[in-house]
Formats: C-alpha cells, structure tokens, sequence
C-alpha cells in the first residue's frame, strides 16, 4: 500500500467525517454501512471511495486483506475525528481552515467534472488549441553552455580567463558548479526559449553563434556565463503526441468560462 497517498486519504477522512452530521439528529435514510463507530456510521459508499483512493482500484478488485486493512484504517480516522470533535478540535481556526479549504476543492473537482462531462471537446475545438499553441511557441530553438558559479567575483574570475584565450569547456570543467552540464564542457544541449531560466532567455536569444554574454546573468542558482553554440528551425510535436494536452486546455478554457460567468452573477463584498 502506498502509506503516503494513505496518510493523506486519512486526514481527508477526518476532515469530512468532522463535518458530518450526527446520526441522532433527525431521521436518516436506510444506508449500507461497513461499520458503525461510537454510533456514527461508516458508509461502503464513503469506504469505496477511500479503497480506490489508497489502491487505485475498485473495491471489488482488492483483496480481502486489503480490505480488511483499509477498513481498519478507516474506523482508525473515524475514531480519532470523533475524539477531535469532543475535545473542540473542529472549532479551531487552523483545523476549521483546512476543512473549508478541503471542501472548496472537492466541491470545485465535482464541478467541474460535472460541467465537462457534456461537453466534450470536438475535434475543430483541438486543432484550433494546438495549431494556438504552436503559434505562440518560438520559430527557433538554441543550443548554449553556460558556466554557473555561486558569486559575482567567481563569475569575473571566469571572465577573465575566456578573456585571456582559454577555451569555454576548459574554463567550465574546472570551474562550474553545475554537475549536469560541468562534465560536457557547460553544454546545455538544445532547448526553446520557452524552457529557459526567465533571466537568461532575452539574454540568449540575441546573441549570435558563437558568442559569449558580455555580462553574467544571476539567477536562484548563481551567475551564469552563457556562450550561444548553435541554432536551428523549431519542428512542434505532432499533434497525436500531444492531444491530451490540448484536451485539458480546451477543457480548461471551458470551465473557466462557465466560473467567469458565475462570478459575474454572484454577490460579493470584499472586506479590506
């Protein structure tokens, strides 16, 4: 069993099951239930969700150990949600936070699942995303070394020596601090602009082949000496490859409309 998806399966579980309504308050209906603890019901629906959680299969497909385990686990969470309950836990800022965050979530995956399930996306809505998309992707992709050391003055250290005639790999085998590229001479091998670091994609993408930044360019990692080697047409991937991707854009695009149109009709007041 995956012990981490576990764990956080279970805090979902205590959440909800702090939110739940206590069975002795008005009638209920009849519910098949895996278990009843402190007189508060463990539903197979709420257990079913919770094995397909853990073991990414349907209940019917786990064994009967596993079964048992997760039950376990399950009368575990529910046991420790109602002892959380009695001793106020729930009425905690931090603890009451976190449960309206959880519902937030789930309520806005069921939205959206809900919306989209009739509203597939056609095939003209793909192409149109993708053929989108690879107009706004770059026409050329390059291929650059760079030399990364942790400070300035490490970095006009480096300078000086390409300065003084010695060849870029050289400089970078001994001096850069980047494992993955130090050993290749501070190839970075080919890459679009879109793949760059923010700082070093203008910087880049107006050199000329064969040429070496002026300047270092700090980023998080350190300053970086940079050397454009090479550059050629951008070919974008075909659109088989990628079509999944471009569903989960157009879908995208759908529910933010339909969550746009919601806001604009609801009443809200903001407090500074």
């Amino acid at each position: 069993m995956n012990r981490k998806l576990a764990a956080c399966c279970l805090v979902t579980v205590i959440a909800l099951a702090a939110c739940s309504q206590d069975p002795g308050k008005g009638a209920a209906p009849k519910v098949d239930n895996v278990a009843v603890v402190d007189g508060r019901a463990l539903t197979r629906n709420t257990f079913n969700h919770y094995v397909k959680g853990v073991t990414g299969k349907p209940a019917e497909e786990a064994t009967a150990t596993q079964l048992d385990e997760l039950l376990q686990n399950l009368i575990r969470a529910e046991v420790v949600a109602g002892d959380a309950e009695r001793s106020g836990l729930a009425k905690q800022d931090e603890t009451r936070a976190v449960m309206d965050m959880g519902r937030l979530t789930v309520m806005q995956q069921a939205a959206q699942q809900n919306y989209l399930k009739d509203r597939k996306p056609s095939e003209e809505e793909l192409r149109a995303e993708y053929d989108l998309q690879v107009a706004g992707r770059s026409k050329l992709e390059y291929r650059a070394s760079h030399i990364l050391v942790p400070t300035e003055e490490a970095a006009k250290q480096v300078q000086a020596r390409l300065k003084a005639g010695t060849a870029f790999a050289q400089v970078a085998r001994e001096a850069s601090v980047d494992s993955n590229s130090r050993e290749r001479g501070g190839d970075l091998d080919w890459f679009s602009p879109e793949r760059m670091t923010p700082e070093i994609a203008p910087v880049v993408t107006t050199l000329k082949n064969g040429e070496t930044a002026n300047s270092a360019i700090k980023t998080q990692f350190g300053w970086h000496i940079v050397r454009l080697t090479d550059t050629r047409d951008a070919v974008p991937p075909p659109f088989e490859s990628v079509r999944d991707q471009v569903v989960q854009f157009v879908e995208g695009k759908k529910f933010k409309a339909y969550v746009d149109e919601l806001v604009k009709k609801a009443k809200i007041t903001k407090t500074p």
